[in-house]
Protein backbone atom coordinates (compact mmCIF):
# COMPACT_ATOMS: atom_id res chain seq x y z
CA UNK A 1 0.00 0.00 0.00
CA UNK A 2 1.19 3.52 -0.79
CA UNK A 3 0.04 5.95 1.94
CA UNK A 4 0.63 9.56 2.93
CA UNK A 5 1.88 10.17 6.44
CA UNK A 6 2.74 13.22 8.50
CA UNK A 7 5.13 13.68 11.42
CA UNK A 8 5.65 16.62 13.79
CA UNK A 9 8.76 17.48 15.76
CA UNK A 10 7.66 19.48 18.78
CA UNK A 11 10.49 21.04 20.81
CA UNK A 12 9.94 22.96 24.06
CA UNK A 13 12.58 24.14 26.52
CA UNK A 14 15.25 21.80 25.13
CA UNK A 15 12.94 18.78 25.19
CA UNK A 16 11.11 16.93 22.42
CA UNK A 17 7.59 15.51 22.64
CA UNK A 18 7.44 11.74 22.05
CA UNK A 19 5.00 8.88 22.35
CA UNK A 20 5.81 5.21 22.80
CA UNK A 21 3.97 3.29 20.09
CA UNK A 22 1.74 0.42 21.16
CA UNK A 23 2.47 -1.55 17.96
CA UNK A 24 6.29 -1.45 17.96
CA UNK A 25 7.23 -0.27 21.47
CA UNK A 26 9.41 2.43 19.90
CA UNK A 27 9.51 6.06 20.99
CA UNK A 28 8.46 8.28 18.09
CA UNK A 29 7.36 11.78 17.24
CA UNK A 30 3.61 12.43 16.86
CA UNK A 31 2.57 11.10 13.47
CA UNK A 32 -0.23 9.52 11.53
CA UNK A 33 -1.80 8.65 8.21
CA UNK A 34 -3.29 11.57 6.28
CA UNK A 35 -7.07 11.17 5.95
CA UNK A 36 -8.54 11.53 2.43
CA UNK A 37 -8.72 15.22 1.53
CA UNK A 38 -6.85 16.28 4.69
CA UNK A 39 -3.80 18.56 4.58
CA UNK A 40 -0.77 16.84 6.16
CA UNK A 41 -0.23 19.78 8.54
CA UNK A 42 -3.78 19.27 9.80
CA UNK A 43 -2.97 15.57 10.28
CA UNK A 44 -0.16 16.22 12.77
CA UNK A 45 -2.25 18.69 14.77
CA UNK A 46 -5.07 16.12 14.93
CA UNK A 47 -2.75 13.23 15.80
CA UNK A 48 -1.01 15.16 18.60
CA UNK A 49 -4.40 15.85 20.18
CA UNK A 50 -5.77 12.32 19.64
CA UNK A 51 -2.68 10.37 20.72
CA UNK A 52 -0.80 12.63 23.14
CA UNK A 53 -3.52 14.97 24.43
CA UNK A 54 -1.75 18.21 23.47
CA UNK A 55 -2.51 21.14 21.21
CA UNK A 56 0.25 22.06 18.76
CA UNK A 57 0.68 24.53 15.93
CA UNK A 58 2.66 23.79 12.77
CA UNK A 59 5.32 26.44 12.16
CA UNK A 60 7.18 25.06 9.16
CA UNK A 61 7.98 22.18 6.84
CA UNK A 62 11.06 20.04 7.53
CA UNK A 63 11.10 17.22 4.98
CA UNK A 64 9.27 15.22 2.36
CA UNK A 65 10.53 11.66 2.33
CA UNK A 66 9.62 8.16 1.22
CA UNK A 67 9.98 5.55 3.95
CA UNK A 68 11.22 2.03 3.51
CA UNK A 69 8.71 -0.80 3.49
CA UNK A 70 6.80 -1.36 6.73
CA UNK A 71 5.15 -4.72 7.41
CA UNK A 72 2.35 -4.84 9.97
CA UNK A 73 1.22 -7.81 12.08
CA UNK A 74 -1.86 -8.27 9.86
CA UNK A 75 0.40 -8.76 6.81
CA UNK A 76 -0.11 -5.33 5.26
CA UNK A 77 3.05 -3.94 3.70
CA UNK A 78 3.16 -0.17 3.26
CA UNK A 79 5.42 2.64 2.16
CA UNK A 80 4.73 6.18 3.27
CA UNK A 81 5.24 9.56 1.67
CA UNK A 82 6.10 11.28 4.96
CA UNK A 83 5.58 15.01 5.39
CA UNK A 84 7.71 16.33 8.26
CA UNK A 85 6.74 19.47 10.17
CA UNK A 86 8.19 21.65 12.88
CA UNK A 87 5.55 22.48 15.47
CA UNK A 88 5.27 24.37 18.72
CA UNK A 89 3.42 23.30 21.83
CA UNK A 90 0.34 25.43 22.57
CA UNK A 91 -1.35 23.73 25.54
CA UNK A 92 -2.06 20.52 27.42
CA UNK A 93 0.13 18.13 29.32
CA UNK A 94 0.96 14.91 27.45
CA UNK A 95 -0.97 11.80 28.44
CA UNK A 96 -1.81 8.49 26.79
CA UNK A 97 -4.94 9.68 25.00
CA UNK A 98 -5.72 6.57 22.92
CA UNK A 99 -4.75 2.95 22.34
CA UNK A 100 -2.01 3.78 19.81
CA UNK A 101 0.40 4.91 22.56
CA UNK A 102 1.48 3.25 25.80
CA UNK A 103 3.48 6.17 27.22
CA UNK A 104 4.14 9.82 26.34
CA UNK A 105 6.36 12.62 27.56
CA UNK A 106 8.96 15.30 27.00
CA UNK A 107 12.57 14.11 26.63
CA UNK A 108 15.88 16.02 26.55
CA UNK A 109 16.99 16.41 22.94
CA UNK A 110 20.42 15.05 23.86
CA UNK A 111 19.03 11.97 25.66
CA UNK A 112 16.35 10.43 23.44
CA UNK A 113 14.87 7.25 24.93
CA UNK A 114 15.35 3.71 23.66
CA UNK A 115 14.07 1.90 21.79
CA UNK A 116 13.36 4.69 19.36
CA UNK A 117 12.18 5.04 15.78
CA UNK A 118 15.18 4.59 13.48
CA UNK A 119 14.81 8.07 11.93
CA UNK A 120 14.09 9.97 15.16
CA UNK A 121 17.59 11.39 15.66
CA UNK A 122 17.73 12.68 12.07
CA UNK A 123 14.25 14.19 12.44
CA UNK A 124 15.16 16.04 15.64
CA UNK A 125 18.48 17.20 14.15
CA UNK A 126 16.64 18.69 11.17
CA UNK A 127 14.24 20.53 13.50
CA UNK A 128 17.15 21.98 15.50
CA UNK A 129 18.95 23.49 12.52
CA UNK A 130 19.34 27.28 12.90
CA UNK A 131 17.04 27.92 9.93
CA UNK A 132 15.35 24.58 9.19
CA UNK A 133 14.04 24.28 5.68
CA UNK A 134 12.23 21.48 3.95
CA UNK A 135 14.53 18.99 2.30
CA UNK A 136 14.26 16.00 0.00
CA UNK A 137 14.85 13.40 1.45
CA UNK A 138 15.42 13.46 5.22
Amino acid sequence: LWLMGATAIVVRDGRVLLGRRADTGEWAAPSGIVDPGEHPATTVVREAAEELGVVIEVTGALWLDVTGPVRYANGDQCRYLDHGFLARWISGEPWVADEESVDVGWFPIDALPEPRHRRLEAMVARALEPEPQAALPL
